[in-house]
Parts: structure tokens; C-alpha cells; sequence
């Protein structure tokens, strides 16, 4: 008998892949948690029912949402990342040499735990020097700072549980001030086939406060659709903006200093409900 694992997408639509075995099953106090082996995606790490990262495609989602924000803005010296509690956002901006100190603040240690465990792919940077790695509620961390990071990465779960305050122009406030004079922020933002008014919502939320807001987009296989928004809002520069020679010469996977500039190339759909066809 094959074993299969169906994620819900909407009432019309659902994904499954075949699972040659469930390495982890836990309830932790916040979400639901489970680990599986896939021979399509390796290990995928999965949220309240919803797959939230897998070894074979992470490097996409974690590559553009920490280097397009870094490579924006000019000396991102002091970065915070909200959730990430796979460890794939942290190990990409330690990696950046222009950033000297991270914090990290994920509200569900068990999911950092399993990912030690499970995905040393994703969690190998959470020993770094550069981070600070802290167990507490993002929301409030952000509530006292002020002026305090160059860059704030929203790498939260979908908009729902634990992590829907991330997605309120109430917090979007709260990030401005802590951000620095020059600061940015960027946050995952969902799919854009199935979540367009949603992206919407968010795009006039941050523009609303940020003199700055751009949406981007990626390429993820194993997220809904396949292409997965972000948006960036920024106090001063202008990611599409951003010189080619600022992109340090790493050893990316997907992302590199062309990438940077097609990924804010919103298709027609976009553009006409973002008001700019």
C-alpha cells in the first residue's frame, strides 16, 4: 500500500505526494508538526498541514527572500529575522558579508528543534557567530525596537495561527520604527494565483506607510501554484534600483544579479491590480 500526503489547497484543489516515510509527528504548544521523507521533494517539513519548506526546492524561497532585501539596501549591517524556524533564511543572511549581526526571533522551538534534527541542510547557519537566535513572540520583540535593524525578513507561515498578526498593517507600523533611517523590510506574501486580493491588501497596507513598496516574485515548485510574491517596503531605496555590482559574488543556487532585477517584472494581472497597467 503507498502512503500519501494531500495538502489542502482551497475547496477546489489539493496536492499530494507519495511519502516513503514519516520521520516526525508532534503537537507542539503552537502548531501541528510533522516531518516526511518524499522521493519528489526529500524531506519536507510541514505546518498545521501545510508544507512549509522542502530539501529539494528551499534554496529558491530562502535565496530570494534574504539576498534581493540585503542586496537592496546599501550596509545591511544588523538584520532581523521574525520566524525562519527552519533555518534556511538565517543561513543565507549570515552568509552575506556585508551583514555583521543577525537576530532571530521564531515563537516555536520545537520547529528549530526538528529542524536540527531533520533538514541540517536548512538549520547548518543557526550556529553561526552572526546569530543571535531567540525564542519569543516576533510581534512583541518588534513592538520594542526602535531604530534598530537595517533589515527586517518577515519569514512567517501562511496567515493563519500563530503567525496572522504578521500580516496586519498594525505590525507593518510597528516595523517601520523599528527599522532605521534607511531601512527595508521584505515579507513572504503567498501565492499570487490563488491570494491576488490578499497580495493587494498588503500592497496598499505597506505603501500606505513605506515611501517605498514593491512586490516580487519566485519560482517555489512546492508552494500552491508554483510562483510565490513577496513584498519589500522601503524608507529609501529602491530595489529595482539596486546597483549589479552591490550583489556579493556567493555561491548562489537561483538567485543572482539578473534575478534580482526579473523578479520585480509583475506579470499584466499583477500590475492592472497593483495600479500599474
Amino acid at each position: 500500500m503507498e502512503l500519501w500526503y494531500t495538502e489542502k489547497q482551497n475547496d477546489n484543489l489539493k496536492l499530494s505526494c507519495r511519502v516513503t516515510k514519516t520521520l516526525h509527528v508532534e503537537k507542539t504548544p503552537f502548531q501541528s508538526l510533522a516531518v516526511l521523507d518524499t522521493p519528489g521533494f526529500g524531506r519536507v517539513l510541514i505546518l498545521d498541514g501545510i508544507v512549509q519548506t522542502t530539501v529539494w526546492d528551499e534554496y529558491i524561497y530562502h535565496e530570494m527572500i534574504a539576498h534581493v532585501p540585503l542586496n537592496t539596501h546599501r550596509n545591511p549591517k544588523k538584520v532581523l529575522i521574525i520566524g525562519g524556524g527552519d533555518g534556511g533564511t538565517a543561513r543565507e543572511v549570515v552568509r552575506h558579508p556585508r551583514v555583521h549581526a543577525a537576530v532571530m526571533v521564531e515563537i516555536d522551538e520545537r520547529v528549530v528543534a526538528a529542524s536540527r534534527a531533520y533538514l541540517p541542510e536548512l538549520s547548518s547557519g543557526l550556529d553561526d557567530p552572526k546569530l543571535d537566535l531567540r525564542f519569543a513572540d516576533g510581534i512583541k520583540h518588534v513592538e520594542e525596537c526602535e531604530n534598530e535593524y537595517d533589515v527586517i525578513i518577515i519569514d512567517s507561515t501562511d496567515p493563519v495561527g500563530p503567525a496572522v498578526g504578521l500580516f496586519s498593517k498594525e505590525f507593518y507600523q510597528k516595523v517601520h520604527r523599528a527599522l532605521k533611517e534607511d531601512g527595508l523590510f521584505t515579507a513572504q506574501t503567498e501565492s499570487p494565483l490563488f491570494d491576488l486580493s490578499f497580495i493587494a491588501r498588503i500592497h496598499g497596507d505597506v505603501g500606505s506607510i513605506f515611501p517605498v513598496v514593491r512586490q516580487y516574485l519566485a519560482c517555489v515548485p512546492s508552494y500552491p501554484g508554483g510562483l510565490w510574491s513577496f513584498t519589500m517596503g522601503s524608507k529609501k531605496y529602491d530595489p529595482v534600483l539596486a546597483a549589479p555590482e552591490s550583489v556579493p559574488d556567493l555561491p548562489y543556487r537561483y538567485y543572482n544579479n539578473t534575478i534580482h532585477q526579473a523578479a520585480f517584472m509583475l506579470p499584466q494581472f499583477m500590475q492592472e491590480l497593483l495600479g500599474r497597467g
